[in-house]
């Protein structure tokens, strides 16, 4: 019998032949494939006689194979195989591409479902149709004849294939425990776990499958729910070191800015300084859009943090924004003299107020740091090398990356201190909905600063339609000619990315999306062959992408065509031209950061959304973003139109798809807290409840948050 954890090859029609396509699928493991759900069903219950059929209908029809044969187009280069099948009442043809092994599977005499569309027009005939052998009247099929599960495909692994490993999987699979107790289910009148597998890969009715959805929905979400809420509560019963608030020396650090501070900067300042007081750990998500001046409100956090004698870790995703940060430390705060260090890969720095910053070895650095002669450090994932010992860490800052769990928290401590917790602070220029936020991140509590700065102009945005292309062009050679630099973001980094193995429509979606290295090589060539123009994408290597930014920084670069990957990234105040291809295929959350990497600086800042698409919807959605006053706005209008995934996609969160859909049914959400709750109050430690802790524990890995 087969559990869980084994390896997906122990599956039967599986072995070792289709392990690299499955990996590809992200399945490793029999519970993958288990767990691999339908995106849809098709209804091939119903079976036809041949005499009924009208043209473009889908149906199943079940006949004999009088003849069959296999043929060369030479003019496309593809194989053609067609079958003359038979039943009582008529017959039909049925063609097949690039299939030539079914001449040896369907023999003439083969009894056999067929399952596909009818082609229109006089000679009427299958086209692609899925075939299942039948063997007497009671057989049970899989992909035919029936309610048909259609599975996340890639190349040269169909749904039917899938079809076949799942159902293996399904009927040599140990029964499984229900991590639901029975309470919850009793009192949700939620499927058990084993029927619910089997009805949702293979439904007798339809509302079988959606009632399993539902089920492994509730799963999730109630997951999350358990997780957010352990997490608070073993928060609460830590402790950390107290920071206390010197509010004369906040008030002189603000006072010598050269700028002032907006209303909900101070708000959220507060909201930190009064939790870091605290000697339980903080655990505060900060969100603002992009310039809206996060940083500054952190680093006085960290100043206060120093003034009482306590160390701050300042986190980065990348070495040039740990840079930026450091630097905007120096040029703001350059009067403190408790030590401002930065720490990257290939970097170590540190400055102790008014004199310049110094580079010294990373060793004489972690030395200092040691000692306690350094306050606060800001760096990558480098500060959590084994080297690196804070002696007296009080305050974790995270810049866009919203988990950063007790566990990584340890290890900063160096397990030295394991009983002291320190404060935490997420920062984040992903405007996502307070409602999304509440659920993700429902132990954190959220500070928002909901303004930008006053002096800072407002950036044009147009939507750019074919007819106005040229012109367009011309304007942003214009622009640079006066020394500006621009953005062109496009949706993927070369033409065959992600198409290959998609089905017809998607594959055909994905070839008209632009492409990084095709704009280059346009762009570079024949729009603008007097610019200095360069790429960058994310399967460049970390020091190339890195080098390639700073560059564009100093001025030697006019033109940066990328993908997403500069959504976070460093500030460039001389870019003023945010250019972006397909606007159409983004999110709204993701175009309003990508507009907010210009306009940083003193020059009027411009970002022009060129779309082919003439649909209401995608003009309707375009539109929003030229018009919304505020990232959180349209990010709410995101959330109802397209689900939660435009702001925290698989590849980030590590969420199923269930779950992230659930999240916009507010009752479920409510419903999965509120049973989360009453089971912890009742079992912190869910010891009554041994599934239920096993698939928590799983779940914390699989969510890759810690």
């Amino acid at each position: 019998m087969l559990r869980l954890d084994d390896p997906v090859s122990s599956v039967k029609f599986v072995g070792t032949r289709w392990e690299s396509k499955l990996k590809k699928l992200g399945i490793l493991t029999v519970r993958d494939l288990l767990f691999h759900f339908p995106v849809r069903y098709e209804d091939f219950r119903e079976i036809y006689n041949i005499a009924d059929l009208i043209p473009k209908q889908e149906a199943t029809i079940r006949g004999v194979v009088e003849e069959i044969d296999t043929r060369r187009s030479w003019k496309r280069n593809l194989s053609i195989t067609e079958a003359l099948i038979s039943d009582d009442t008529a017959s039909i043809r049925a063609v097949w591409f690039n299939q030539p092994y079914i001449k040896n599977i369907l023999q003439p005499g083969t009894v056999a479902n067929f399952s596909g569309k009818t082609s229109g027009g006089g000679d009427m005939y299958l086209s692609n149709p899925t075939y299942e052998t039948v063997r007497g009247e009671g057989m049970e099929t899989k992909h035919t004849g029936r309610i048909v599960p259609v599975y996340p495909e890639t190349k040269g692994l169909t749904s039917k294939g899938l079809r076949n490993m799942v159902a293996a999987a399904l009927e040599n699979i140990t029964s499984l425990k229900d991590p639901l107790p029975e309470s919850v289910r009793t009192e949700t009148g939620l499927p058990e776990i084993n029927e619910s597998l089997k009805n949702i890969h293979f439904p007798d009715v339809l509302d079988d499958a959606v009632a399993a959805q539902h089920r492994f929905s509730f799963e999730d979400l109630f997951l999350l729910q358990l997780y957010n809420l352990r997490q608070k509560i073993t928060l609460a019963k830590s402790e950390s070191i107290d920071i206390p608030i010197d509010l004369d020396y906040v008030k002189s650090v603000i006072g010598s800015l050269p700028f002032s501070l907006m209303d909900s900067q101070k708000r959220s300042l507060w909201e930190i300084l009064k939790d870091t007081e605290k000697k339980m750990p903080m655990n505060r998500l900060l969100q603002g859009d992009v310039g809206s001046g996060k940083t500054v409100v952190a680093a006085i956090a960290a100043l206060n943090a120093a003034r009482a004698g306590r160390q701050t870790a300042f986190l980065a995703p990348t070495s040039l924004l740990a840079s930026q940060h450091y630097n905007t430390f120096v040029k703001l705060f350059g009067d403190f003299e408790g030590g401002v260090a930065l720490l990257t890969s290939h970097e170590s720095e540190v400055f102790y107020g008014h004199d310049l910053s110094t580079e010294v070895p990373k060793k004489n650095l972690a030395s200092e740091i040691k000692k306690d002669k350094v306050k606060i450090i800001v760096g990558t994932h480098a500060l959590l090398q084994k080297y690196v010992d804070f002696p007296n860490l009080a305050l974790v800052i995270v810049d866009e990356q919203h988990r950063f769990g007790v566990r990584q928290r340890a290890e900063l401590l160096g397990g030295k201190r394991a009983a002291l917790v320190p404060h935490f602070l997420s920062m984040s220029a992903t405007p996502i909905p307070r409602t999304l936020s509440l659920t993700l991140f429902g132990d954190l509590d959220l500070s928002i600063i909901s303004e930008l700065p006053k002096n800072r102009k407002k950036i044009i945005t147009k939507v750019v339609p074919s007819k106005e292309r040229s012109d367009t062009y011309q304007f942003i050679r214009n622009e640079i000619k006066n020394g500006r630099q621009a953005f062109v973001i496009c949706p993927r980094i070369d033409p065959s990315d992600q198409s290959a193995g998609r089905p017809g429509y998607q594959a055909m979606l994905l070839s008209q999306m632009k492409a990084v290295k095709e704009e280059y090589e346009k762009l570079s060539k024949k729009i603008f062959p007097d610019l200095t123009v360069r790429m960058l994408h994310g399967k460049m290597k970390p020091a190339e992408k890195e080098q390639t930014m700073q560059d564009f920084l100093e001025k030697k670069i006019d033109v940066v065509v990328s993908t997403s990957v500069i959504e976070v990234g460093i500030d460039v105040p001389n870019a003023t031209i945010m250019m972006i291809e397909d606007a159409d295929r983004f999110g709204l959350a993701q175009l309003y950061q990508f507009r907010g990497r210009v306009g940083r600086g003193e020059h009027q800042s411009y970002c022009f959304l060129f779309t082919e698409s003439e649909t209401q919807n995608a003009n309707r959605r375009l539109k929003a973003i030229v018009e919304a006053k505020n990232g959180f706005e349209l990010a709410e209008y995101d959330l109802r139109q397209r689900g939660p995934g435009e702001f925290l996609g698989d590849s980030q969160t590590g969420m199923p798809d269930l779950a992230m859909k659930a999240i916009q049914n507010p009752e479920l959400v409510k419903s999965t807290r509120e049973l989360a709750l009453k089971i912890l109050k009742e079992d912190h430690a869910l010891k009554r409840y041994p599934a239920l802790r096993e698939r928590l524990n799983a779940f914390e890995k699989e969510i890759h948050w810690e």
